[in-house]
């Protein structure tokens, strides 16, 4: 049987956790900051975990992990 090929942009995107937890970059922090109020900028810091709707298909995607 051929090998699975791994999605190359959702590798980019996502990384899975020690527990198997999917986890992703909020989106929102590249450009046009100076129009959001530092709330917004202090809490979308940092990562995420994927919504419990989408993991399935983000585990899809990266059939060996990363």
């Amino acid at each position: 049987m051929p090998k699975m090929k791994t999605k190359k942009a959702a590798a980019k995107r996502f990384k899975f956790t020690a527990t198997g937890k999917v986890k992703h970059g909020v989106a929102g922090k590249r450009h046009r900051l100076i129009s959001h109020n530092a709330k917004y900028i202090r809490q979308n810091r940092g990562t995420t975990d994927v919504a419990k709707a989408d993991v399935a298909r983000v585990k899809k995607y990266l059939p060996y992990g990363l």
